[in-house]
């Protein structure tokens, strides 16, 4: 009996410590993509920084549209506080810790950066900006 219960909890153990291993959300595949990315254009990428995120959310850019001249333009100071675009339309916070299911969707992540990127720095964003920003949202 005690040889079958020690092997039923081996199994278990087992099964507990693998069953999340591999499995990556949805998120994490984005920023997998990000980094490989990144990495093909620079060898010497060693990770994402939220820190780098931060200032890319908080500075101000001239290349883009004038009344969007940063991300805290439309999304405000605070990434758990809700912002407001140009004509007035609330926008959800963009901070994980207030939005949790924001991100989950990698077409619409896409589209976002696509069209933010360009209107903000009147480019696309890079994916170490892509990754190191959304390292940023989910440090908040």
């Amino acid at each position: 009996m005690h040889r079958k219960l020690t092997v039923i909890s081996l199994v278990t153990l087992l099964a507990l410590s693998f069953s999340g291993a591999g499995i990556a959300g949805p998120r994490e595949e984005q920023l997998d993509k990000y980094a490989s990315a990144t990495k093909a254009t620079n060898p010497a990428f060693s990770g994402f920084s939220a820190a780098r995120g931060k200032t890319l959310h908080t500075q101000t850019f001239a290349g883009g549209k004038a009344d969007t001249p940063a991300c805290t333009s439309c999304h405000g100071n605070d990434t758990r506080g809700a912002g407001r675009n140009p004509a007035g339309k609330a926008i959800e916070p963009m901070a994980l810790s207030a939005s949790p299911a924001r991100y989950t969707d990698p077409a619409k992540v896409e589209k976002w950066f696509k069209r933010n990127c360009n209107e903000v720095l009147g480019r696309e964003c890079t994916p170490l900006e892509k990754g190191d920003w959304l390292s940023f949202m989910a440090s908040q």
